[in-house]
């Protein structure tokens, strides 16, 4: 459960950092690179999407195919990479991509929107049937492959866990993008999970819950009981370098306040641990 600490440290920094300027969140001002994983605006269209991440005041996306087509031609694909570029955007990778299909030429068309996209990673839903082709396109394209566990409803890669046995002995390039709300439902302890991983972390979605059981449960974060305090902390003290990414899947008309809520209680835990 969160501690009177990570509230406290929320509740004390907030003010301050909502009222300072964009410029102020340059690359690392925040220890860690927290971000958005575009999924949280899927109903807005590209622009409005720009608009609102830009209000968080972050230079990190994730980009999720309602903001870039898989099927956009390359032309289509440059103009959107300018536009999120032109916004201050570093974009850290793509997805979630499905993997699922057991084709390889099947899963070389998303590699190949992502190498027109310029990702460096993508974050995505393989099977065990499929890893092995993931690898071999991973290595040939030099992208990275952060498999999302999905938790109790994913018959393939529910934990981390599950993802780090299928992973174990291939590519660096091959890993995990934790989704710690789906990670929480599983049972597994979180902090623990993030420290296994090690290297293989290659992502991660942030996301809080009121009930680790119920799904529905989800709400902005630090209104929940998920230990940001402790994950932050592990996360620093690996020098994890990945993407922490708000993965926003409330309030899909309007989520621009509840994901405000949730940047300006992630940077107050920062800011109490840093204290």
């Amino acid at each position: 459960m969160n501690t009177r600490r990570d509230f406290l440290a929320a509740a004390a920094a907030a003010p301050l950092l909502m009222s300072r300027p964009a410029s102020a969140f340059a690359r690392g001002s925040d220890d860690l690179k927290l971000g958005v994983a575009s999924y949280s605006l899927r109903k807005l269209p590209r622009d409005r999407a720009i608009a609102v991440v830009k209000q968080l005041r972050t230079p990190y996306i994730n980009i999720k195919e309602f903001h870039l087509r898989y099927t956009s031609a390359p032309a289509e694909i440059a103009q959107a990479r300018k536009e999120f570029e032109a916004a201050g955007f570093e974009v850290l990778g793509g997805g979630n991509i499905s993997l699922a299909e057991n084709s390889e030429p099947a899963l070389r068309k998303y590699f190949e929107y992502a190498r027109m996209a310029g990702f460096p990673l993508i974050v995505c839903a393989p099977t065990l049937q499929t890893v092995g082709m993931v690898e071999k396109l991973a290595k040939e394209y030099n992208i990275k492959a952060a498999i999302h566990n999905h938790g109790p409803e994913d018959k393939h890669f529910p934990t981390p866990q599950s993802v780090l046995k299928a992973v174990k002995g291939m590519d660096p390039r091959m890993g995990l993008c934790i989704d710690i709300g789906h990670t929480a439902r599983t049972g597994v302890d979180v902090v623990e999970s993030i420290r296994d991983a090690g290297s293989r972390l290659l992502d991660m979605h942030v996301k809080d819950l009121g009930d680790f059981k119920d799904a529905r449960s989800q709400c902005p974060v630090g209104d929940g009981i998920m230990p940001m305090a402790a994950i932050f902390k592990e996360l620093k003290r690996m020098n994890y370098q990945g993407g922490v990414m708000l993965e926003y899947e409330i309030d899909a008309d309007d989520p621009a306040p509840g994901m405000a809520r949730s940047f300006s209680y992630m940077r107050g835990v920062l800011a109490g641990l840093r204290g």
